[in-house]
C-alpha cells in the first residue's frame, strides 16, 4: 500500500483528496498535517467524513511517506519544503502555483514536472516531483492542446470562463461571502490571470512559433463548483476536421471526452471528467470545456498524477459519478 500524507489538510482541495484517497484501493492515509488544527478530527472540518474517527489532524510529518500532497496557499509550498525534509524516495505533488512555470521548477535539487496528464503523461510516469496545474488552466489547456499540437493556433485566442465560489478557497473575502456571491456575477483579473503563464508555456511547448494573444476573461459565478470555459478563434479547418483532430488527440485520455451535443456543468461536477464540445461557426472554432474545479482542476488530477508515478491504472480511485439531479 502507498503511504500518503496531506499537508494543508483543512481546505476544500484537501477535502476532495481525502474523499477519493480513503476509497483508493492502493492508498493508506498516513498523516493529515495542519499547523492550525492539530488534534482535531478530520470530520470536524470535512463534516461528511465525521464517521472516520481515526483521521486526526497533526502538526507532525512522517518523512518516510511514499507520497505527499501539498495543499497550501500559493507561495507556501516553497516555504514548507525549505522548512521540512522528506526522504529521497518520497514523491511530492504540489497543488499550488509555486512550481508550474519553467523559471520556478527547481527547488533545492527538486525538479518539478508540470502535471497535466493529457500533455506530459510520459514525463509524469518517471517524475518524483509534480506541479499540479491550476483549475482554469486545466479547462482552458484541454480546449487548446489539440489545435496547438497540429500548429493550428494561427490567430488570437479568446476565452470567457466562469468558476464556482470554491475556486476562491475556504477563507472569507468580500467576494466569497454568501450575501455578495449569491445571485451575482463579476469579472476579475481581466487579461491578467495568474494561470495565463502556464497556459502560454504549454501552448508554446506544442506550437513553438505561437506568437498571438491569449485573451482571458475570468468570471466569478454564483454556484459552488465547476468551470465552464468558452474558447474561440478563427480557423480554416472544417467542423469535421476539428472533430477528428480532437478525437484523435484524446483517444487515450481516460477522463477527457469529446461531445457532439451541448455540454454543461452537471455532467462533470463531482467527477474527474472534462467534457469538450467543438463547433465551427462563421469561420470560428468554438470549444466549450467543462470540469469540476476541485476534482479534475485540482485533487482528482493530483491522484491521476500519483497513479501514473506509481505505475497504477490512471483511473484508480477516480471512478466518480456526477450528482446530476
Amino acid at each position: 500500500m502507498i503511504k500518503a500524507g496531506i499537508v494543508g489538510s483543512s481546505g476544500y482541495v484537501a477535502g476532495e483528496l481525502l474523499r477519493s484517497l480513503i476509497h483508493h484501493p492502493e492508498v493508506d492515509i498516513d498523516f493529515l498535517y495542519s499547523h492550525s488544527q492539530p488534534g482535531l478530527e478530520a470530520g470536524e472540518i470535512h463534516q461528511d467524513l465525521m464517521h472516520l474517527e481515526n483521521l486526526t489532524f497533526t502538526n507532525v510529518i512522517n518523512e518516510q511517506v511514499d507520497v505527499v500532497f501539498l495543499c497550501l496557499g500559493h507561495g507556501n509550498s516553497t516555504k514548507f519544503l525549505k522548512a521540512h525534509s522528506f526522504s529521497s524516495q518520497t514523491k511530492i505533488i504540489d497543488l499550488s502555483n509555486d512550481f508550474r512555470l519553467k523559471n520556478d521548477v527547481t527547488l533545492e535539487e527538486k525538479d518539478f514536472v508540470y502535471g497535466l496528464t493529457e500533455l506530459n503523461r510520459g514525463a509524469i510516469k518517471t517524475a518524483q516531483y509534480i506541479a499540479n496545474p491550476g483549475c482554469f488552466a486545466t479547462a482552458i489547456q484541454l480546449a487548446l492542446l489539440p489545435l496547438a499540437a497540429k500548429q493550428q493556433l494561427n490567430d488570437d485566442v479568446h476565452i470567457h470562463a466562469i468558476t464556482g465560489s470554491t475556486g476562491a478557497g475556504q477563507g472569507l473575502s468580500a467576494t466569497s461571502q454568501f450575501s455578495w456571491r449569491n445571485n451575482n456575477v463579476s469579472i476579475y483579473k481581466a487579461f491578467d490571470h495568474q494561470h495565463l503563464g502556464e497556459i502560454g508555456e504549454s501552448i508554446v511547448s506544442l506550437q513553438p512559433k505561437f506568437s498571438h494573444e491569449v485573451n482571458f476573461l475570468p468570471v466569478r459565478g454564483n454556484f459552488t463548483r465547476g468551470i465552464f470555459a468558452s474558447v474561440y478563434m478563427t480557423t480554416d479547418l472544417s467542423e469535421t476536421q476539428l472533430q477528428d483532430l480532437y478525437e484523435d488527440y484524446y483517444q487515450d485520455a481516460p477522463f477527457t471526452h469529446i461531445s457532439k451535443n451541448t455540454v454543461h456543468l452537471k455532467q462533470v461536477v463531482n467527477t474527474n471528467l472534462c467534457y469538450l464540445q467543438v463547433q465551427k461557426i462563421d469561420g470560428k472554432v468554438l470549444i466549450t470545456s467543462v470540469i469540476d474545479n476541485l476534482v479534475k482542476g485540482a485533487a482528482g488530477q493530483a491522484i491521476e498524477n500519483m497513479n501514473l508515478m506509481f505505475g497504477l491504472d490512471q483511473k484508480s480511485g477516480l471512478t466518480l459519478k456526477a450528482s446530476f439531479f
